[in-house]
């Protein structure tokens, strides 16, 4: 039986609703034909290179991505373009391009937070900042772990769930210090930081936390910090994202996570050890 694009984005956008994305975002179809039929489709964080080659190489027919290709308008896909030369390799290899951003973050039951919750092991998690339509979707998740642990075990917890990275698990606070309730945001969530206090959090976990911020925030009583890699926090949405939607098409469409890390960092250097 054949699937075609449309009733597969039709499916996407069931779980993921477009209205739920920020204004400045870009998701949704970004190039294929709605009237081709979809075997099999490809979830992956990031639509890089080393990605479209894993689209070429398996057959796919449906790349769905994370972050976006385009963030701001363009006026043109040359082939000697960075990003054009990605839309025209999709589309001589008869596949499509879909991106679930902060939709996917706000996402209710299978959405990047609770996929990043889940893998965390943190139970009854609710939305950190929830949506005004809809309290049940919203940003970041706030829930308990299964049992008390410090700062400096949750960290080495953390590292064992998630993508290894080479900027591995950094936390920031007294490392003894016993947690109990966990906020988690994937992606860039330093914003939620008075959020997770408000929920009486012990900790937020997040990525691309700054140095200012970060300092300032340990001067005045509130949650630890755990930063991890972007890519690592986002990651645990694939695997779901993708059985959800095989569920959805009654298994008429294959599914497979991408293989390739697709984190920008490559390798670390430690000095010596830091005290505590």
């Amino acid at each position: 039986m054949t699937v075609l694009l449309g009733k597969v984005l039709a499916a996407l956008d069931a779980r993921y609703d477009p209205a739920l994305a920020e204004g400045w975002d870009a998701v949704g179809l970004v190039c294929g034909d709605r009237d081709e039929p979809v075997r099999k489709v490809l979830f992956a964080v990031d639509p890089t290179a080393a990605v479209v080659d894993e689209v070429v190489e398996t057959g796919a027919d449906l790349l769905v991505t994370h972050h976006p290709l385009f963030l701001t308008g363009v006026h043109g896909v040359p082939a000697d373009d960075p990003k054009g030369r990605l839309v025209h390799r999709l589309v001589r290899a008869g596949a499509a391009l879909f991106v679930a951003h902060t939709n996917a973050d706000r996402a209710p039951g299978h959405g990047v937070n609770d996929a990043l919750a889940a893998a965390l092991g943190l139970v009854d998690a609710v939305p950190l900042e929830p949506h005004p339509a809809d309290p049940r979707a919203g940003l970041g998740r706030v829930g308990r772990l299964l049992g008390e642990m410090t700062l400096r075990a949750f960290a080495a917890h953390v590292a064992a769930a998630l993508p290894g990275t080479a900027g591995g698990v950094r936390a920031a606070g007294d490392p003894d210090r016993v947690l109990r309730t966990v906020a988690v945001c994937g992606g860039s969530g330093g914003s939620l930081l008075g959020a997770a206090a408000a929920a009486g959090a012990d900790v937020l976990l997040t990525s691309d936390l700054k140095h200012h911020p970060v300092s300032e925030a340990l001067e005045i009583p509130g949650p630890a910090l755990c930063d991890v890699a972007h890519f690592a926090s986002e990651w645990p949405w694939l695997p779901i994202a993708a059985e959800a939607l095989r569920q959805d098409l009654s298994g008429q469409v294959e599914v497979a996570v991408s293989t390739r890390r697709t984190d920008p960092w490559t390798c670390r250097a430690d000095g010596p050890a830091a005290a505590g």
